[in-house]
C-alpha cells in the first residue's frame, strides 16, 4: 500500500467517531403542596394525610426514576405535628426511589429568616442543591429568599453565586437537560407580568431568567399556585403544578408525570381520579393534543 493510501486511511480513522447511543427515556413525578393543615386551617390534617398517602402509593406503584416535592410540605411553619406527619408518610416511598424536597413559603414563613431556614434544613435537608441522573441535572432553589429577601440578603447572594457555578458546571459537562425546581412560579402567564403573591418579583425574575437563558435552561417547575398553568418565554417553559393537598381555582388534587427524552420533556398533570396504571414511554404522536397543564 502506498503512502497516499495509508494517509487517507489514517485521516478516515481520525475523523470517524462512533455514534452516540440515545439515552433511554425515563420519567419522574412532581408532587406539590401537600401542605398538611391547609384544609382546616391547622385544626387537623386528616384530608392531607389521605391525599398524601394516595400520592405515595401511586409513586410506589408507578416507580418513577425520582420524585420532586415542590414546596409547602406543611401549612404552619415550624409545626412539629405537621412535620412529623409529612415525614412519616414520605418515609413510605420505596428507598430505591430518590425523593427531592423543595422549600415552600409555608415551610419557612413568607418573609424567611436565617432561623426559619435552619429549622427547615434540620428537618428536611438543604434548601438549595443539585441532583443528577444520566444527562439530566435538577437544580433546586429556595424561591422564598428570591421572593422576599428582606431578612435573608446574605442567603440570597450566596444562592445566586452558587447557582451560577452549578449552571456553568452543568453546561461544561454537556448535559442534555438542565431543569430548575422551585416553589414560586417565575411567572404565570407572561414573562413581564406585574408582581403578585404567586410569582417572583420582576426585578429578581429578570436577572434569574436571563441567567437561565444564558445556560440553556428550558424547563422551570414550580407549585405554590394550587392550580395548573403553563407559560412560555421563547424556548423556556414555566410549568406550574397543582397540589397534592387543597386545590383552588376549580382544579383538583393530583400529581404531574414528566417523561424525559433526549429531545425534550413531555408532561401531564393527573388528578387523583385519573392516574393511569402505567406510564407509557413510547414517544407521543405528532398529532397528539398538547398538554394544557390540567390533564385531559
Amino acid at each position: 500500500m502506498n503512502g497516499v493510501a495509508c494517509l487517507g486511511i489514517a485521516v478516515l480513522v481520525f475523523l470517524w467517531k462512533p455514534s452516540v447511543r440515545a439515552a433511554e427515556p425515563f420519567f419522574f413525578i412532581q408532587l406539590s403542596d401537600p401542605q398538611f393543615g391547609m384544609f382546616t386551617e391547622n385544626k387537623d390534617f386528616v384530608q392531607e394525610t389521605a391525599n398524601f398517602e394516595f400520592a405515595v402509593a401511586t409513586v410506589n406503584r408507578l416507580r418513577p426514576a425520582f420524585v420532586v416535592i415542590t414546596g409547602d410540605l406543611i401549612h404552619k411553619p415550624g409545626s412539629t405535628v405537621q412535620i412529623v406527619e409529612f415525614l412519616r408518610i414520605a418515609g413510605k416511598i420505596d428507598r430505591a426511589i430518590p425523593v427531592y424536597n423543595v422549600v415552600g413559603n409555608h415551610d419557612i414563613e413568607n418573609v424567611p429568616t436565617p432561623a426559619s431556614i435552619a429549622t427547615y434544613t434540620n428537618h428536611f435537608g438543604p434548601d438549595h442543591y443539585t441532583f443528577r441522573r444520566a444527562g439530566f441535572v435538577g437544580i433546586v432553589l429556595n424561591s422564598i429568599v428570591i421572593h422576599s429577601p428582606r431578612h435573608t440578603t446574605n442567603q440570597l447572594a450566596a444562592q445566586e453565586s452558587w447557582l451560577r457555578t452549578e449552571l456553568a458546571r452543568a453546561r461544561d459537562d454537556g448535559v442534555q437537560h438542565i431543569v430548575v425546581f422551585q416553589h414560586h412560579p417565575w411567572f404565570l402567564k407572561t414573562v413581564d407580568e406585574p408582581d403578585q403573591y404567586f410569582n417572583i418579583p420582576r426585578v429578581r425574575r429578570a436577572m434569574h431568567l436571563g441567567l437561565f437563558r444564558e445556560f440553556g435552561v428550558k424547563y422551570l417547575f414550580s407549585g405554590h399556585y394550587h392550580r395548573n398553568t403553563l407559560a412560555r418565554d421563547g424556548e423556556m417553559e414555566a410549568v406550574t403544578t397543582g397540589p397534592v393537598g387543597m386545590p383552588q381555582g376549580g382544579d383538583k388534587s393530583g400529581l404531574r408525570v414528566v417523561i424525559v427524552r433526549d429531545d425534550g420533556l413531555e408532561h401531564r398533570y393527573y388528578h387523583f381520579g385519573e392516574v393511569p396504571n402505567r406510564i407509557d414511554l413510547v414517544p407521543a404522536r405528532r398529532d397528539r393534543v398538547p398538554d394544557t397543564g390540567t390533564g385531559r
